[in-house]
């Protein structure tokens, strides 16, 4: 596993434990859920139930798949194999991408916008900084505005434990001063 892959698994769980109690549970995903939709008041409703279905989804596989004492909590240590074996989540994370940047899609145009997109990503725990690196990364449009599939494709390659030198590395970059 690259160097890269570990850094970013770290993270991640320190983010998706929302509420901050050292372990992963259902009500994470769904409070993590919740400030998304919260960020983006103007996306509709069949948009936010796809983002939601996205993250009950992955609470559901971690659990399944991770969960190995089945108390209701996946720790650190367990949540290392998401990215030890990706073939068991790809299909989550597949799910999880796909409703968490179209759900950014807040007109239909196939994009999403710098606002929106640093509203959905502080809304996940990543910091400002690193929001605004990576959307640069993705060569915004004068309008600036970043392609769904390119943002969909990304939150994929987050989760790559073969994956290095990509832009979802920002996302776990110390900030330069």
């Amino acid at each position: 596993m690259r160097s890269e892959a570990v850094t970013r698994v770290k993270l991640v769980f320190t983010l998706f434990d929302a509420d901050g109690n050292g372990a992963l549970e259902a009500a994470d995903f769904t409070l993590m859920s919740d400030r998304v939709a919260a960020a983006v008041p103007e996306a509709d409703e069949a948009r936010s139930q796809a983002m939601r279905a996205g993250f009950r989804h992955y609470w559901e596989t971690l659990a399944r798949e991770l969960d190995t004492d089945r108390d209701g909590r996946i720790t650190y240590e367990e949540f290392q194999a998401c990215v030890l074996s990706p073939e068991r989540f790809s299909g989550a994370v597949d799910a999880f991408a796909a409703g968490f940047a179209r759900f950014g899609d807040v007109d239909g145009s196939g994009t999403v916008t710098r606002p929106v997109f640093i509203g959905m990503m502080r809304g996940v725990g990543f910091e400002l900084p690193n929001i605004e690196a990576l959307f640069n990364a993705f060569a915004p449009d004068a309008a600036d505005r970043i392609r769904v599939d390119v943002w969909e494709a990304e939150i994929k390659n987050y989760y790559a434990a073969d994956k290095g030198g990509v832009p979802a590395d920002l996302l776990a970059a110390v900030p330069s001063a």
